[in-house]
């Protein structure tokens, strides 16, 4: 498929996909006149790169997880290494971290919100 096709089964702009390419997310071939082509698996790739980044992860970070992504592809294209477990473990933890503070976060504006409503309440 070609890079429009992509993006908009993606939900992702064109440049995104550029971007993707440079930074060594996305790997797409070439027609004779130089039109990038991907296959079925871009899609799904692309979704999770999404993912990714909307976690609050690098492209660096991303990038080093590409070879234990299974796109419909078929699978890993490498070995992991343990560094690269550790790096994901410590990705997971700060995710983690993250969620509890948010949920946090909604419990004293839930706790806010009571009251504010409770002031608001005719008498």
């Amino acid at each position: 498929m070609r890079i429009g096709e992509l993006a908009r089964r993606s939900g992702v702009s064109e440049r995104s996909l550029r971007y993707y390419e440079t930074q060594g997310l996305l790997t797409s071939e070439r027609t004779p006149g130089g039109h990038r082509e991907y296959g079925e698996w871009a899609v799904d790739r692309v979704i999770r790169i999404q993912i990714l980044y909307a976690a609050g992860l690098n492209s660096r970070t991303i990038a080093g997880m590409l070879p234990c992504m299974r796109d419909t592809d078929g699978g890993p294209s490498e070995i992991a290494t343990q560094r690269l477990v550790d790096d994901l473990l410590a990705e997971r933890d700060r995710i983690d971290t993250l969620i509890g503070n948010l949920v946090r976060s909604r419990e004293v504006l839930d706790e806010v919100i009571g009251t504010a409503s409770e002031a608001v309440k005719p008498r």
